[in-house]
């Protein structure tokens, strides 16, 4: 028996929504992960990109433990001497929610070619509206892991 090995041609991109709202920022990121990488099929290829379409909502409810508010620190450099910016968890949080989860999401996903395609379908809102409801999202718990 051969092993099998997916085409690009046979890939169909799904639609998932999440609800983050009281939810742990990892636990979620794990499944927002799993699911734009295809890991929860069973055709999934590493080369190929099978991920699903991914819609957070209530991402300003999402949870921290302990003291991570104002433990984890979100850096970025602007590439000038002295030009390090730190922010903490609860000011990114008070000015783009939607930031701790892409954040997390994109430090789950290997760092390759397809990592910004896979990201390229995550769509994280805010709150409860979303103008995804055409594709017909579909619960991401619904969903079988491997």
């Amino acid at each position: 028996m051969r092993t099998y090995q997916q085409k690009t041609a046979e890939t169909k991109h799904e639609w998932f929504i999440i609800d983050a709202a009281r939810q742990r920022l990892g636990t979620l990121a794990v499944h927002v992960a799993k699911a734009l990488s295809g890991k929860h099929k069973p055709t999934w290829t590493p080369h190929i990109d099978d991920g699903d379409h991914v819609v957070v909502i209530n991402a300003a409810q999402i949870e921290l433990g302990g003291k991570k508010w104002d433990d984890k620190l979100y850096r970025r450099h602007s590439g000038y001497p002295g030009g390090l910016h730190t922010r903490t968890a609860r000011q990114v949080h008070a000015k783009r929610p939607e930031r701790l989860i892409e954040a997390a999401v994109r430090g789950m996903l290997p760092t390759n070619k397809l990592r910004a395609e896979q990201l390229r379908r995550l769509k994280v809102y805010a709150g409860a509206e979303h103008p995804h409801a055409a594709q017909q999202p579909r619960s991401l718990s619904e969903v079988p892991s491997r």
